[in-house]
């Protein structure tokens, strides 16, 4: 995820601040904060830098983050000008790219670049001499527990100075930062804790970060981390629930591991000569140490053969061992590459043992892949060793896959794990590989529970994630997020089953629904959003796996359709996602694409605006149907969406106001979509959806998102409602609340339509007929009879019109006091710049289509 403007290859780099084509800046500031609360991260990076050269260069903002986070933000103010960004489909980024290098404005590309764990962000702006930029990025993460720790990690170099805060509400059981940056910085990091919290800070001066006195470079670039676990004070976990959501943490300790069945399988191609073969020997030796009497397992070694060390599955006794290691240490790597036979091979293993009545009912059975390439010999076709390999693996199997290095199709290894109950990991091929392996094993050696199931009170939760797990491991954490219905209780409960080594377990926890929201609103370092953002952080990448397993092509849209309206809604950057960073008064973007092909992306200057209604005429009347799309091409007759968006006015209270002075608002407006029979209706009151046999009301004091068909409802609590047809037409409503006492104004609704909606030539309305702008000429500016008002001649259609300088008010951004749009106001209810007469465009129902011609 690289965002680069202005590219030019030669460059010199200070750190993480990069100055092209020059050498001249001052960083005057960098500093990288990170809030954890519950297991869930907010990371900012802040850097403040100056152009102290004589003359204009290009200067760029690196940053590497984990592999894991989804940014969710970057802003920028250049040369004053403020740019912030938000998440949009990518669909929509690559279009406005392709719409703006047609016309000569495209700004730059976007590059991809990943080391080991970390992905680089990066963005390169062309300032002028003396001038100062401003870079903030933001990212979150969830932190996955391994071994007994979770572990935070972040990429430094030169400069930067470094918070971590961590709130956790159960408490903190230990806190540690491994000196993971070298001898030079012994010392240098500071912990202070208590029960709840903790603040680690690295904040080492400019000489202490010098290699040596005399020295002019840094020596601080590498990997900060630190490592925490949480107090555990119930078997059953740790249940949080916050801001409409809850996240259910399951870790227990203290069970006997479960017996288990192995098949390792390994990779002994002509690719693995070398490092990486002794790397692995080295790690199958401390591996098959570990086994115990309890414990099964075979060995299979493949290259374009395939040879099996047992054809049955042996008990892990000292001899047995001892024998194994020796037939490891014996292998010779040459040849082509059959993952699919040793998959299949493995399975029959495993298959035979089951068949034999070898396997204890409470065991579990798995098969570890060590490989370095793709398939060459054998079955080649990644799709088919995928189908066999589900096909042979039974419902308790599980499959974990290593891939060593960059040459393995990782994406492959990952696919064939995920959908056979395991997990997969990329082993670098460096010197610690072994260690690599042998922490990967150990983290899947001690399973502890099968076949757990976390459950909640009917009508308590909804849109819950993953809560039935086929393993448990020691030293991991199981997780569990939802958003919680609305309830007369003032708890949540959740109930837990699960089968150890010899016991059935049955659990439950509750937790009260306001404590940790005062809590949280009492801490200054607390990250507040944490469990809704988690919720859709772990929802977003699940759904992404099941995105890459979907079997039909139908199937993969829905999922593809749910992904984005998360990643949307909570502004994460996926790989079905682009960030959109844009200056505040919106007449310059820039766009972030995020390709799901790392090689390829794009950024984008473009102009936008947003039509926006807040005191309209009387009845509005709004049809549409797609347009064709430059960038799509022609849409196919079968695509017409046939939509209506009527409004209905109030007055305001006439108590002292003579009736032709009474102002009127929308009190109630409605998308109909006849294709779909569907209408929402949305007053001040209540949010109606309504088809032929159902109507659905729900209220304004909860956010949700409700989809039915092609048609989805956003509700913002108190806020707003957004509607969407079809991903191609939008609506958005703002509730406007007054005084309830107040003499005259009422509740009303301000209606805003963007440019984004895709209209066809036959889109009419009061406002629709406006899709296809009309050539617009104002001349003759003059003072008017208003000395704050401009009045002049407006040329429209072929007629003149006498129009005033005015403005309206947006109030996306500030509800309370809106923002100041200008524009030109025209009189006699719009005669000659409507289509016929405004009374032509009342309709009898909230429902009804306009009839035309006018």
């Amino acid at each position: 995820r690289i965002l680069s403007l202005f590219y030019s290859p030669k460059s010199f780099e200070f750190g993480a601040i990069k100055a092209v084509q020059g050498d001249d800046i001052t960083v005057e500031s960098y500093r990288v904060e990170s809030r954890i609360t519950s297991r869930f991260c907010h990371t900012t990076f802040k850097s403040f830098v100056v152009n102290s050269g004589p003359n204009a260069q290009s200067i760029g903002f690196h940053v590497q983050i984990p592999k894991r986070a989804f940014i969710t933000n970057f802003t920028m103010n250049v040369n004053g000008v403020t740019f912030v960004g938000s998440v949009k489909e990518k669909t929509v980024a690559r279009n406005l790219y392709a719409q703006a290098r047609a016309r000569g404005k495209a700004a730059g590309i976007v590059r991809y670049h990943k080391q080991c764990d970390m992905e680089t962000f990066k963005a390169e702006v062309h300032v002028p001499s003396g001038n100062r930029i401003e870079f903030e990025l933001h990212y979150q993460e969830m932190m996955y527990r391994k071994l007994g720790l979770y572990e935070h990690t972040l990429h430094l170099q030169p400069g930067r100075l470094l918070d971590v805060y961590i709130y956790e509400p159960n408490g903190i059981a230990s806190v540690e930062v491994p000196n993971t940056l070298g001898e030079h910085f012994t010392g240098l990091a500071q912990v202070t804790s208590n029960k709840h919290k903790a603040h680690v800070v690295f904040k080492p001066s400019l000489k202490q970060q010098r290699k040596c006195d005399n020295c002019t470079t840094s020596a601080l670039s590498g990997i900060f981390t630190v490592k925490y676990d949480v107090i555990r004070e119930s078997a059953a976990g740790e249940l949080h629930v916050s801001d409409g959501h809850f996240v259910h943490f399951f870790a227990p300790t203290n069970l006997s591991p479960l017996p288990k069945n192995i098949v390792f399988v390994i990779d002994v191609s002509g690719s693995m000569w070398g490092v990486k073969m002794k790397q692995t020997v080295e790690a199958m030796q401390a591996i098959l140490d570990d086994l115990t009497m309890d414990d099964y397992f075979s060995i299979i070694d493949f290259n374009h053969n395939v040879r099996c060390w047992s054809d049955e599955l042996v008990q892990g006794s000292t001899i047995q061992v001892a024998e194994a290691k020796k037939y490891i240490q014996d292998i010779k790597p040459n040849g082509g590459t059959n993952i699919n036979e040793a998959l299949l091979r493995a399975g029959q293993i495993l298959h035979k043992a089951a068949n034999q009545g070898m396997l204890n009912s409470r065991s579990v059975s798995m098969i570890i892949l060590v490989s370095d390439g793709d398939p060459t010999v054998g079955e080649i076709k990644l799709s088919a060793i995928q189908k066999n390999v589900k096909k042979i693996m039974r419902e308790d199997f599980s499959l974990f896959s290593l891939g060593i290095g960059f040459d393995v199709d990782y994406d492959f290894l990952e696919r064939i794990a995920t959908e056979n109950r395991g997990v997969a990991q990329r082993i670098y091929a460096n010197k610690d590989a072994s260690e690599q392996l042998r922490r990967f094993y150990s983290q899947v050696s001690s399973p502890l529970l099968r076949k757990i199931t976390v459950l909640f009170p009917e009508g308590s939760v909804s849109d819950v994630t993953q809560n039935s797990f086929d393993k448990y491991f020691s030293g991991s954490e199981l997780v569990v997020a939802g958003k919680v219905l609305p309830s007369d209780g003032t708890s949540l409960n959740s109930f837990i089953t699960a089968s150890s080594d010899r016991l059935d377990l049955s659990l439950q926890t509750e937790a009260d629904y306001m404590r940790l929201d005062a809590e949280l609103a009492r801490q200054q370092h607390a990250f507040t959003g944490f469990a809704r953002q988690m919720w859709a952080y772990i929802t977003v990448n699940q759904l992404l796996s099941e995105r890459s397993q979907a079997p039909t092509a139908s199937r993969k849209r829905k999922i593809t359709q749910r992904i984005l309206n998360l990643a949307v809604e909570h502004q994460f950057v996926t790989p079905l996602t682009a960030l959109l960073v844009e200056s505040e008064e919106a007449n310059e973007k820039l766009l972030a694409d995020s390709p799901k092909d790392p090689r390829k992306g794009s950024g984008t200057v473009i102009p936008e605006r947003t039509p926006m209604v807040e005191s309209p005429p009387p009845w509005v009347q709004l049809t549409t149907t797609p347009t064709p799309s430059p960038a799509l091409g022609p849409l196919p007759e079968r695509l017409t969406i046939g939509v209506v968006v009527n409004g209905q006015l109030v007055g305001s209270k006439r108590v002292g106001v003579e009736k032709e002075n009474v102002k009127t608002y929308f009190g109630t407006i409605s998308v109909f979509s006849k294709l779909d029979g569907i209408m929402v209706t949305v007053s001040t009151d209540r949010i109606q959806l309504t088809d032929s046999k159902h109507n659905h009301s729900f209220s304004w004091g909860a956010t949700a998102d409700i989809t039915q068909d092609r048609v989805k409802v956003s509700i913002v609590k108190d806020s707003q409602v957004t509607v969407t047809v079809d991903e191609k037409i939008r609506v958005m409503m703002l509730l406007h609340r007054v005084w309830k006492k107040h003499p005259t104004s009422v509740d009303f609704l301000g209606l805003y339509i963007p440019n984004s909606n895709q209209y066809s030539s036959k889109a009419h309305g009061l406002i629709g007929q406006f899709g296809q702008e009309p050539e617009v000429r104002v001349y003759n500016l003059h003072q008017g009879a208003d000395p704050l008002k401009k009045e002049a001649t407006m040329e429209v259609k072929g007629n003149k019109l006498a129009v005033t300088r005015g403005w309206q008010k947006d109030y996306r951004r500030d509800k309370k006091r809106g923002s100041d749009i200008f524009c030109w106001f025209i009189h006699n209810s719009g005669k000659g710049f409507i289509d016929g007469h405004y009374t032509t465009y009342i309709v009898p129902r909230l429902d009804s289509f306009l009839q035309r011609p006018l």
